[in-house]
């Protein structure tokens, strides 16, 4: 029996919703092509000259601490993650291609020690938020600033964030211009304030005290 384009659609509607049920963690909604931006800081002055200003570190438990202006690290191996990101807040955003540099180069400059266990991000405003080393190594975290092949704006953590799609958003520090990594894990802004230390949208892990 010929089937109809109308019902065609019906079904590859259905078929899309089923697929896109299983890439959004519990207690989560499809914000489609929105990107809410929420921030607890002022915006960071990105003006005139701010290349100039600009750089990267990488310290702390580590052989060599390495520091990388804005066109040393724009000039390291490109990298770029294709997937999606996931807000405490509850918004869910499919298909994005993110493009930087990957964690891992930046911290093979470096040389992390044997007791570096943990990382520290800290952006240019002072926010900060901490991370297991095993969480943003293995090609799983980025410093990145393209969206869709796109500058990433300020307002989505330009110049540079930090991407870890794994975890909640919150621990994709915005305008991050520091990895400190730490023998021992210690809270950053949104943990000493009641946020689960690790944060993993898939067991729902966004308050301390969840799993």
């Amino acid at each position: 029996m010929p089937v109809t384009r109308g019902f065609t659609g019906r079904r590859d509607r259905r078929e899309a919703a089923r697929t896109h049920a299983d890439r959004i963690p519990p207690g989560q909604y499809d914000a489609g092509t929105e990107w809410p931006s929420l921030t607890a800081e002022a915006l960071p002055d990105v003006g005139p000259g701010w290349t100039d200003r600009w750089s990267m570190t990488v310290d702390g438990l580590v052989d060599a601490p390495a520091r990388w202006s804005w066109a040393e690290l724009r000039a390291l191996p490109r990298s770029s993650y294709r997937g999606d990101i996931h807000c405490v807040t509850t918004w869910t955003r499919l298909d994005n291609t993110f493009t930087g540099v990957s964690v891992d180069t930046l911290l093979e400059a470096a040389g992390p020690t044997a007791a570096a266990g943990y990382v520290m991000a800290h952006s240019t405003t002072g926010y900060t938020t901490n991370l297991p080393l095993a969480d943003v190594t293995g090609g799983r975290a980025w410093g990145v600033w393209e969206h869709d092949g796109r500058p990433l704006s300020v307002e989505h953590g330009g110049p540079v964030r930090l991407l870890v799609p794994h975890l909640y958003f919150w621990k994709s520090a915005k305008w991050v211009t520091r990895l400190e990594l730490m023998a021992d894990d210690r809270p950053g802004f949104w943990e000493a304030n009641g946020y689960h230390d690790r944060g993993d949208p898939w067991l729902e892990q966004r308050y301390q005290g969840d799993p």
